[in-house]
């Protein structure tokens, strides 16, 4: 089935697919890009994704949001989902924040897509497609940023270990972000609280 990463957009504008790859030649990428079968390159719904090599390495699916569609059910999944999320606030501020969404591209990444020479092309097909859609991310097994792309939801498993770019919702309602351990369970516990964890390190 694949892992997914998604970005769920508050906006829904028709993504060229030559837009995509003038981006990813800026970064010296070489991709093969597919669509399905009746898409359009300035309106489609699928985009296959293989490297130089012509290896399939992700499928990237364009959802719009409407009452009885995919996109929709999958957002009222997130609702129940993070019902009850930690830190408290952040599962609050997402599920006002699944109303506005209108689009969510589902990236499901295979195996070769963790590659160290296949990931630089998600991670810029990604950042093209959230800096057009204006939303926030979501990621399999490991939960949901706010807009500026820092982590506000755990969903990690309990071994998870590393830094990672974290934002708690301060009572004024703006995003204090800093650096955390995962691993430490002292810092864990104090995310899960809605504090910034005492050690770690400002944004």
């Amino acid at each position: 089935m694949g892992y997914y990463i998604r970005v769920l957009g508050k906006q829904d504008p028709d993504i060229h697919l030559n837009k995509l790859l003038k981006d990813l030649e800026s970064e010296g990428l070489v991709v093969q890009l597919s669509l399905a079968r009746g898409d359009l390159p300035n309106s489609w719904t699928i985009v296959q994704v293989a490297n130089a090599n012509g290896d399939i390495i992700a499928k990237i699916e364009r959802n719009p949001v409407f009452y009885g569609e995919l996109a929709k059910e999958e957002l009222e999944e997130f609702k129940e989902e993070i019902e009850n999320g930690k830190p408290e606030a952040a599962a609050k501020w997402l599920k006002n924040y699944f109303s506005n969404v209108n689009v969510i591209y589902a990236f499901q990444l295979l195996n070769l897509a963790f590659e160290d020479s296949n990931f630089p092309i998600i991670s810029c097909l990604k950042a093209t497609i959230w800096n057009e859609t204006r939303g926030i991310l979501q990621a399999d097994n490991e939960g949901f940023t706010n807009e500026d792309g820092y982590h506000i939801l755990w969903q990690f498993s309990e071994d998870v270990t590393g830094k990672w770019a974290c934002a708690i919702l301060d009572s004024k309602g703006k995003w204090d972000k800093f650096l955390m351990d995962l691993g430490d369970h002292t810092q864990r516990q104090e995310f899960f609280n809605g504090i910034v964890p005492r050690m770690a390190e400002r944004v």
